[in-house]
């Protein structure tokens, strides 16, 4: 889970007789803790995989230092997973929140470790291609069940805004870009300004994951064991949600290539749409390339937000500046999808 483990870095210490104080008093059932190691990936809350007598667990905590508004919220991860538990929704079991910074240094909630196979290759080039195809399929089944969760029955009907989801994102991404801004961005800028103005009027509300990626999924034999990474998940619009997922076929120029996909077993982007469709009862045809555009901008927004982290010493993970140099071809994409479908 999360490509490994290693020693925790400096930066991102706590205070571990403060978590046995709280796994004596909230957890004892799990015994003693024995090693609490960090895995490697979780850049935006790091992420410790804690081994008790008993169980092995994963700590997710909010990262130290002076953090933008609404972000890094792990109250909000350990309340949707903990929602989900008991849908056709693959999440890890929950066991505790802690929301006193007193206690380890910053909030911090408890899940079951996963152990299975996260796949940062989209490609997938060291399976088979039978292999390929069902991860595929069954990462669409996931996304799909999600947006088919009725929110009220589950709890979390109050877990966001319903309507106007993609209007509130650009804002919400607009002011996170402007304060983790490490440069002038020409094509950023235009979309800043497009995009409010040229939001689509069909509106729909489900809850949505916000990142999901490959890398986000814990597999084993090609099953879904889990969905990882909440932070940006809310009640929203499920067509966006989902062409964020889609982003890879356009992203990628294998997956633009039918015979690629057909000799390597993974769907085409239309394949892919149409096993969306099939699965939810969904059109989503709908100014599909609008919501493109705004991905691509969002996408850039998160980049662009993990270098102000670097930028102000808390990033977790050693990538996170390499990442930088995806932000203006990523904003200039978006703008020439503006120019050749709007302008």
């Amino acid at each position: 889970m999360f490509s490994g483990t290693k020693s925790i870095d400096d930066r991102l210490k706590f205070n571990l007789e403060g978590l046995k104080t709280y796994f004596s008093e909230n957890l004892k059932d799990f015994g003693n803790i024995n090693s609490v190691v960090q895995f490697k990936g979780g850049q935006s809350n790091p992420t410790y995989k804690v081994s008790t007598q008993k169980k092995e667990l994963v700590l997710r905590r909010k990262p130290p230092g002076k953090l933008l508004p609404s972000a890094h919220a792990v109250d909000r991860e350990f309340r949707v997973i903990s929602a989900l538990e008991n849908t056709d929704v693959p999440v890890p079991k929950t066991f505790g929140l802690c929301n006193d910074r007193e206690v380890i240094g910053t909030e911090f909630y408890i899940m079951e470790y996963l152990d299975g196979a996260i796949y940062w290759d989209l490609l997938l080039e060291k399976l088979e291609p039978d292999d390929r195809r069902k991860i595929y399929v069954n990462k669409n089944k996931v996304i799909s069940a999600l947006h088919t969760v009725n929110f009220d029955d589950v709890g979390l009907s109050d877990y966001g805004k319903s309507g106007d989801y993609v209007a509130r994102q650009v804002s919400r991404w607009t002011k996170q870009y402007i304060a983790s801004e490490t440069k002038n961005i020409e094509s950023m800028n235009k979309l800043i300004e497009w995009l409010p103005k040229n939001i689509p009027a069909n509106d729909q509300t489900s809850i949505v994951h916000g990142d999901f990626r490959l890398d986000n999924i814990v597999f084993s034999q090609n099953n879904v064991l889990g969905v990882l990474d909440w932070e940006l998940s809310t009640l929203g619009h499920p067509i966006a949600d989902f062409n964020y997922h889609c982003l890879n076929w356009r992203n990628l120029p294998e997956l633009q290539d039918e015979k690629f996909c057909k000799r390597s077993g993974i769907p085409t982007e239309k394949e892919y749409l149409a096993m969306y469709c099939e699965n939810t009862g969904n059109d989503i045809s709908y100014d599909w390339d609008f919501y493109y555009i705004f991905n691509i901008f969002k996408l850039a927004g998160i980049l662009q937000g993990i270098m102000g982290r670097v930028r102000d010493g808390t990033a977790a993970s050693k990538h996170a500046e390499e990442r930088s140099d995806q932000i203006v071809p990523l904003a200039d994409a978006a703008w020439d999808l503006v120019k050749k479908n709007y302008l």
